[in-house]
């Protein structure tokens, strides 16, 4: 295993090193390797990223490559020919497969018609079943490799079988086995644990009870959401897929679950910043560039309409310059309360954790806390406020405008989110700039109005 901070030159000496011998292989894994592969291509450029891409063994090739960035994968799938290409895809597992052949395919549709034409009838159908489900569907995470046996095989043989598939097909990541009937509808699941504790020359159906009956399952079309929230609910590490018709298909394991929920957050944290994680990967520089302008287009029209509210008060602030210092104070405020709101809503409901029966009760708890901090805040602020200007009615001015400012922040940091995610809009995209322009509004607007009542008696 490779630490943090491994040597630079260690790493392409490892490379080296499990090109010549498949058992090194055994002492690393395919995202330690593809790591070495990344810093070099970072360091030393694309040719001799793809020198040592071309020397990996082909059993491994297809492990690595998928734990490359999307950037870097492209240049070797763009390179590899099409006989390396298909040993690779042949050597995975029937998702990563699917996986590769469509990473494949968004390169070059006649290179992935090529490959597919020199792998095996039954290989292509099922690489071809899998990528015919959407992103969105439990279907695309699912493989077709599995372990299962009817209720009345001995599980003596089953046990046999089992020893086969994993010599002779490299099944790996067994932990459960499922039970179908005649037809292959599941009917449910044991535990390995639980079946090396049975006797041998019994039957399945001799130890079915209900509490194997009701492992949990999902359909190929339902939703990845779904999978998901039965992977945390059950704590599972493998969940049976079945068709329409209840049949066994598939399975998905632990391993991909993670990937989805790393890969779901830091989309969500993107798209609360305004990043686009596509444009991000690819590396392309101009449209990174054009991603984030937009956004920040729209931030620029947002601040405008704050600007546009302080100009309504510039006799005010002429009269009264201490204004000007305090006012970032209101909206800085504001801003950070509404986001800690906005944070708080959009991550539930981005995990599916409110309802919209709760939703009045969520809108309630961030007002009331947002309240809360403001009157705390309010006293502090309007004593410094007092302290450094020797004005008590600039305390009250500043100490007001913030309780009002905060209260809109708690409840609109509550409701974007919530009123975008009826309207079928994701609250992640659009919710922090249309906080940030109410924060803004709101804080300068309250502030400055009061201090034209206040201290200027207008």
């Amino acid at each position: 295993m490779l630490s943090s901070d491994f040597d630079y030159n260690l790493g392409k000496e490892i490379l080296n090193r499990v090109s010549k011998d498949k058992d090194e292989l055994e002492n690393y894994h395919s995202s330690e390797l593809a790591k070495i592969l990344k810093e070099i291509f970072l360091k030393d450029g694309r040719d001799e990223f793809l020198k040592f891409v071309k020397i990996l063994p082909e059993d491994y090739l297809g492990e690595i490559l998928l734990e490359l960035p999307e950037y870097i994968k492209d240049e070797a799938l763009s390179e590899l020919s099409v006989k390396e290409l298909v040993d690779a895809v042949d050597k995975l597992d029937s998702d990563d497969a699917a996986d590769l052949i469509q990473d494949i395919k968004d390169i070059s549709s006649e290179k992935e018609q090529e490959i597919l034409s020199k792998l095996d009838d039954d290989d292509v159908k099922e690489i071809q079943a899998l990528n015919l489900y959407s992103d969105e569907q439990a279907g695309s995470l699912m493989q077709t490799e599995l372990f299962s046996a009817k209720l009345d095989e001995p599980i003596k043989d089953a046990i046999k079988r089992l020893k086969e598939l994993k010599q002779k097909e490299n099944l790996e990541n067994v932990h459960q086995v499922f039970l179908v009937d005649d037809f292959g509808i599941l009917v449910g699941s044991m535990p390995l644990e639980d079946v090396i504790t049975f006797d041998f020359e019994k039957s399945f159906r001799d130890y079915l009870n209900e509490h194997y009956k009701h492992a949990p399952y999902i359909r190929a079309t339902d939703s990845v959401d779904e999978v998901v929230r039965l992977f945390e609910d059950f704590d599972l590490v493998v969940l049976p897929v079945v068709d329409e018709k209840d049949r066994l298909i598939g399975r998905i394991t632990y391993d991909d679950i993670v990937d989805v929920i790393e890969e779901r957050a830091t989309h969500q944290m993107y798209k609360m910043a305004g990043v686009d994680d596509e444009s991000e990967e690819d590396r392309d520089i101009a449209t990174i560039t054009k991603t984030r302008a937009i956004w920040l287009g729209v931030n620029l029209i947002t601040a405008i309409l704050a600007s546009f509210v302080i100009g309504l008060f510039d006799k005010t602030i002429q009269s009264y310059v201490a204004l000007a210092i305090l006012m970032p104070i209101v909206a800085s405020m504001g801003g950070n309360a509404g986001t800690q709101s906005l944070t708080v809503m959009v991550r539930q409901l981005a995990l599916d954790e409110i309802s919209w029966s709760e939703a009045k009760s969520a809108i309630i708890r961030e007002v009331v806390v947002s309240l809360l901090n403001g009157f705390i805040f309010a006293v502090v602020m309007g004593i410094i406020a007092m302290i450094w200007f020797g004005d008590g009615r600039l305390g009250v001015v500043i100490a007001l405008a913030m309780v009002i400012n905060l209260f809109f922040a708690g409840l609109f940091g509550a409701i974007i989110p919530l009123s975008l995610k009826r309207v079928g809009i994701d609250p992640a995209v659009a919710s922090s700039v249309l906080l940030t322009t109410v924060t803004d509004v709101v804080g300068f607007f309250a502030f400055l109005g009061l201090a034209k009542v206040i201290l200027l008696g207008d």
